[in-house]
């Protein structure tokens, strides 16, 4: 069995009880706990008019932990692009590294959100960039490969700095997958959205950009991560307890926002579930890793294997702050 490094990919959120600052806060011990335990990273998802998530910032939530911790990288999980300027995400990202060298990481997906929030992050454009051009873009202006072939010919992303940061791209696509490989960044694949639906694609998405990869100014090699909810417990009874929060959670009733906080153990006890809702429970436990430790990282080792990837992205959604640092401790415990 390979080493791996573990990360932890979190969503600031706000627990049944709790507050849109006690979530953040929390984040931050969350991140300082998974530094002393030799977390390699932390990043920070994106979520926009989600009420139980405060994190709509990743950049600006990733300045304040950097600032909070001393080692453990920072990233985003991902970065929305499809609403973004590349040249904007390049300066936020180059402000980033240039206070804290070597510890950035540019995570991008494609993800554009619900209708709602897809329009009022556009309402005044009339079409968006093609993706691969966009994420072209971006590696171009943090590498100052800005040519005369370039349409901004002379643009640089300021602050020009020495480094880079990591850039990966998440996805669950044999294309995303090539572009990565193109370009020379990390693939991050998303088994938390999808499961074990189709894994022979993403097994082929994660072949493709090994053969395919390039070395970069970011990656001389190539780097694949999974990410994964996952619920640790010391039995399994306990952990399919907590897992009762998420199997709520996962049903997204009203664009997720059903509940204005993340349900605890005992309001997903009492909800009063349809039929079509408990068979989507079912499908939703194939996005996601429970049991006791060991049950657990067998469940993992198998999908290293399987993906043969170089890191693990833990996803923690349990409901509690006390329970997710838990589960980082026994994965610490487990692997590290």
């Amino acid at each position: 069995m390979k080493l791996v490094k573990l990360g932890i990919l979190d969503y600031a959120q706000i627990d049944e009880g709790s507050n849109e600052k006690e979530a953040l806060e929390q984040t931050v011990e969350l991140a300082q706990l998974a530094e002393s335990l030799g977390y390699n990273r932390f990043w920070m998802a994106e979520h926009h008019n989600v009420p139980a998530f405060a994190g709509s910032s990743p950049e600006m939530i990733m300045m304040h932990l950097a600032n909070a911790t001393k080692r453990i990288r920072l990233g985003s999980g991902g970065v929305m692009l499809p609403h973004y300027s590349p040249l904007k995400v390049a300066e936020n990202f180059r402000i980033l590294e240039a206070f804290h060298p070597n510890r950035i990481d540019l995570g991008i997906g494609n993800t554009v959100g619900t209708a709602l929030v897809n329009r009022a992050m556009n309402e005044n454009k009339r079409e968006k960039l093609d993706y691969e051009a966009s994420i072209t873009d971006i590696a171009t202006y943090l590498t100052d490969e800005v040519n005369n072939d370039h349409r901004f010919h002379g643009l640089s992303a300021n602050p020009v700095i020495p480094t880079v940061p990591e850039m990966w791209l998440l996805s669950m696509s044999i294309r995303t997958a090539k572009i990565a490989a193109k370009l020379g960044v990390g693939f991050t694949y998303g088994f938390f959205l999808r499961g074990t639906d189709r894994l022979d694609i993403g097994i082929k998405a994660v072949e493709t950009y090994r053969r395919e990869f390039a070395p970069s100014r970011f990656m001389q090699e190539p780097k694949v991560s999974l990410a994964s909810f996952v619920i640790a417990a010391e039995t399994e009874k306990i952990a399919n307890e907590y897992r009762q929060a998420l199997d709520l959670w996962l049903l997204g009733n009203d664009r997720f926002s059903q509940f204005k906080q993340f349900p605890s153990v005992e309001t997903a006890r009492n909800y009063n579930y349809t039929d079509e809702e408990r068979a989507r429970i079912q499908a939703n436990r194939k996005r996601m890793i429970t049991g006791d430790v060991k049950q657990v990282t067998k469940q993992l080792d198998d999908l290293i294997r399987l993906f043969q990837a170089d890191e693990v992205l833990i996803v923690p959604l349990l409901p509690h702050i006390t329970l997710r640092k838990k589960v980082i401790e026994l994965l610490a415990d487990a692997y590290l």
